[in-house]
């Protein structure tokens, strides 16, 4: 992993109440197909890699799973225990995943939410498929920006402003993602040969925002967070008065929730 990306995949942990409170959640039909592809059933064990706030864990803990939560923030991880403490079967434990000294064969379910793409694959998928039980299964879900007509072309006009005041976070000038043109990311799993039968599957739904909801979003990016505090203010100045003057003070954002199912070969 490079020292960049080392250093971004912890810039989360400097907004941790704010990424509780805007970051997007998941469809509860997702939840549902989690547990119908797993098998899983109360009090099953789930190990969940990188739970950040807890906002993926509360929806397994309401059914009475137990759940071994592990987050590289502290602060993260402190909101995340502070909002599972109802749930006497969850525990959340703080370090990186990569430390985490592996009990094997433990977990009938390994859960990653927007998380796993964070770790480095080579140690990750062999880590995982070590944690699981015989007939476990994984099952990573993260949700992604893609075009939705309820945007009314924002996304294509906002460009502009990031070319103009943070051209570092263009990436290219491609139109937004169709739903259909995600990729799965199937292969990524079968290339390991530690898993069985893949299973995918999608849920496209949209979120509204009102300007400033919108503008405390960008700030729990690791793009964003990155930036100088004096460029980040000039950009954020000039997307409010083009949300507010051009969009009627809101922005509907498309996301497509994208799920990967698999089964454990039990190889390991």
């Amino acid at each position: 992993m490079t020292d960049e990306r080392s250093h971004l995949r912890t810039t989360f942990n400097q907004v941790a109440l704010l990424y509780d409170q805007v970051r997007p959640g998941y469809p509860k039909a997702l939840f549902d197909d989690v547990v119908s592809l797993s098998g899983i059933t109360p009090p099953g064990r789930i190990l969940e890699i990188g739970c950040g706030t807890g906002q993926a864990t509360v929806p397994f803990a309401g059914r009475g799973y137990r759940i071994l939560c592990i987050e590289l923030g502290e602060n993260l991880g402190l909101v995340a225990q502070q909002k599972l403490a109802i749930y006497p079967l969850v525990e959340v434990r703080i370090g990186a995943f990569e430390d985490w000294p592996v009990e094997k064969n433990a977990f009938d379910l390994v859960i990653s939410a927007t998380a796993f793409h964070w770790l480095d694959p080579t140690i990750a998928y062999k880590k995982t498929a070590q944690a699981l039980s015989i007939g476990g299964a994984l099952a990573l879900f993260w949700n992604e920006h893609v075009y939705s007509d309820a945007s009314n072309g924002f996304f294509e006009e906002v460009q502009e402003l990031y070319c103009r005041f943070v051209p570092e976070l263009v990436k290219d000038e491609k139109p937004l993602t169709r739903e259909y043109e995600v990729p799965s990311k199937i292969g990524e799993i079968e290339q390991t040969g530690l898993f069985g039968k893949v299973t995918y599957r999608s849920y496209q739904w949209d979120a509204k925002y009102e300007t400033a909801t919108y503008l405390n979003l960008l700030n729990t990016y690791s793009g964003h967070l990155n930036l100088d505090s004096v460029k980040r203010a000039r950009f954020f100045d000039a997307l409010a008065e083009l949300i507010d003057t051009k969009f009627n003070g809101s922005v509907t954002k498309g996301y497509l929730t994208t799920l990967i199912d698999a089964a454990n070969l039990d190889m390991i």
